[in-house]
């Protein structure tokens, strides 16, 4: 267990996605990630400015979420988000995929949706896009790695954690084997616990997302994870 531990931070996007959530909870969410070492803190574009000043002098970097989380803005409006979620200190985009249009089978429009992202963050931002795969068939999951890869995005993700289901294995594995190796997969939805955590990096996980990080860094289990 220990050395599990001891692998899992830099795993790790300590989430707080929670439209309630105020300055007291993001002081807490940066404090636990300096303190456990956390990859990154995930949240909300409003937030990334008053992360970035918790965080100054520190490794931890800011992912925040674009379109979230039902990713059906226009895309002028995610494109806009993102760029000034990098103006204003993340290093990372996690952005949810058209799902509407992905649903419909419009690839061409879904891709470039994704495109439109990916160049308004600037070629120093990873992306991420988020598949929301509760929602998708295995054929469509495929399809959709696919084109975020042909768009420029560096990781697919699981889900949101608003829609239904979250990681699975099984998606892991299906999602790693549907893009090159250049492009990475985020877990994200539901991980709660240690064993879930490592059989996700097990499957080909190389990020996870997770508002659960110190407890699975106790070795304990969560009823609360995004």
């Amino acid at each position: 267990m220990a050395q599990e531990l001891h692998r899992l931070p830099a795993y790790i996007d300590h989430t707080l996605l929670k439209p309630e959530a105020g300055r007291k909870e993001f002081d807490q969410l940066c404090k636990e990630a300096m303190e456990y070492g956390f990859y990154s803190v995930c949240v909300n574009s409003a937030w990334v400015a008053y992360c970035r000043e918790l965080l100054a002098g520190t490794p931890v970097k800011i992912s925040a979420v674009c379109g979230f989380p039902l990713g059906a803005q226009l895309t002028s409006v995610k494109a806009f988000e993102a760029a000034k979620a990098v103006e204003r200190g993340a290093a990372e985009i996690d952005m949810v995929i058209n799902l509407g249009l992905l649903l419909d089978g419009e690839w061409k429009a879904v891709e470039d949706d994704i495109r439109q992202v990916v160049l308004s963050a600037g070629n120093d931002t990873v992306v991420k896009v988020i598949l929301e795969t509760g929602f998708l068939t295995n054929p469509q999951k495929q399809a959709a790695c696919q084109a975020a890869e042909q768009a420029g995005a560096h990781f697919v993700k699981t889900s949101t954690g608003f829609g239904p289901g979250g990681a699975t294995v099984e998606d892991v594995k299906l999602m790693k084997a549907s893009i090159s190796p250049s492009m990475r997969v985020k877990a994200s939805g539901g991980i709660r616990d240690t064993a879930a955590a490592m059989s996700m990096i097990e499957a080909g996980a190389a990020r996870l997302g997770t508002s659960s990080g110190v407890t699975l860094m106790r070795g304990s289990r969560s009823e609360d994870a995004y």
